[in-house]
């Protein structure tokens, strides 16, 4: 089995959820006999400048890279708006790219291309008229709806007019492709739902996020100590940044004033200037961490207030498989099989989360049961290797059928 796999932006390191989720998934179809390329993006965002690939990508049988300017520009926003095309996809549809995925056609055939992302789905034309390929789109999200959610938390009204304009665009554009791929895979049930009532008619696959749990066996010794609480996300992400100022403005002030022993440390990559000037009692604000496995051990309750978003949360999976206990909202557990109170706990208020933390630090040692759920349910439905196998199956029966007819 031969897949080319397109991404948006060169998937390393594996510090975000995107990044983990197709390094879990591509690692372990290689491992299962796949023969594995790819064609990345090397975004200005998210760029990749190192001479040589990382030993962590050295399952892919070739990799190739197309350098791609994607910064946010205002004239081409306000173009775009005129002309009725969405900004979001526009940014990444790239001249380079579309030749270097014709030069790597014309020369190799493939069996599978996947696509992951919506943003990859301006290439599907190039893929129709040179290969035979059985084109596959991995979604990660119901795009559209992350940015739905983010225009409804949005005072500023010019600005939320603005948002929901870009976001009626991105949703005619993903509405308009759910029925050009032989595949389509959802990443919940709940998204499959959603793209079938958006008018989706195309074969459809669930398949969750499987992770590779680089950090090892979890360890329990931050629960022989005082608990702390931490947050670990790219703050690049609206939705991520969304709500750490969220809790930090309207859960941490009632919580420090009930429980001021509390710590709260803050790390993640590209984060902005308030955050990392940051000046409040008992927040702890680390930047980007060199060993992320290191810091979410270090601290037995992990934050993750998310108020938007779609798809899973592969920082929750991580967590999870780390044995930390995660305190989340119900947006934020969207498509992940955890019960409330025995793997972790669901919290969608300023005031749940003070009470959920409360409750937390009353249970002492007894936290690290929760903990221990976690891991457990974690590698009872999230084992990269399982879920690659089922993909893999799927693959065969979808190839086979093309051959035959």
């Amino acid at each position: 089995m031969k897949l080319l796999v397109l991404t948006k932006k060169f998937p390393y390191p594996l510090k975000d959820g995107e990044s983990l989720a197709i390094h879990g998934l591509t690692k372990s179809l290689s491992e299962l006999g796949c023969q594995v390329c790819l064609l990345a993006m090397n975004t200005s965002k998210h760029f990749y400048a190192g001479n040589s690939l990382p030993e962590e990508m050295s399952h892919y049988h070739e990799v190739r890279t197309v350098a791609l300017d994607n910064a946010i520009s205002p004239v081409d926003a306000v173009a775009n708006l005129v002309r009725g095309v969405s900004y979001h996809i526009s940014r990444f549809d790239s001249e380079d790219y579309h030749q270097a995925l014709t030069e790597w056609l014309e020369a190799e055939e493939f069996d599978i291309v996947q696509l992951e992302t919506l943003y990859l789905a301006p290439y599907m034309s190039t893929i129709r008229r040179l290969s035979d390929a059985q084109v596959v789109m991995r979604s990660h999200n119901v795009e559209h709806e992350i940015w739905e959610r983010c225009s409804e938390n949005i005072g500023f009204a010019p600005k939320r007019w603005y948002l929901r304009h870009l976001t009626r665009q991105l949703r005619d554009y993903e509405r308009s492709q759910l029925n050009q791929y032989d595949l389509l895979l959802p990443i919940t049930p709940r998204d499959k739902k959603h793209f079938e009532r958006l008018g989706c008619r195309s074969e459809t696959f669930v398949l969750p996020i499987g992770l590779e749990t680089k950090c090892g066996p979890p360890t329990y010794d931050s629960y022989a100590a005082a608990p702390s609480l931490h947050f670990i996300g790219s703050l690049d992400w609206l939705p991520n940044l969304e709500g750490l100022q969220w809790f930090l403005n309207d859960v941490w002030p009632e919580l420090h004033r009930r429980l001021p022993e509390v710590e709260f440390h803050i790390a993640g990559r590209n984060m902005p200037h308030a955050i990392r000037q940051l000046q409040m009692d008992q927040v702890i604000v680390h930047g980007e961490v060199a060993d992320s496995c290191s810091f979410v051990t270090a601290h037995s309750i992990s934050i993750v207030p998310l108020l938007s978003g779609s798809g899973m949360r592969a920082k929750i999976l991580e967590a999870m498989s780390l044995g930390r206990v995660v305190i989340t909202t119900t947006v934020g557990l969207e498509g992940i099989k955890a019960r409330n109170r025995r793997d972790l706990f669901i919290a969608d208020t300023a005031k749940q989360f003070v009470l959920a933390i409360e409750d937390c630090l009353r249970r002492g040692r007894k936290l690290e049961r929760i903990g221990r759920n976690a891991h457990a349910t974690f590698y009872r439905h999230y084992d990269r290797r399982v879920l690659a196998r089922r993909l893999l199956e799927r693959y065969e029966a979808l190839v086979l059928t093309e051959r035959v007819a």
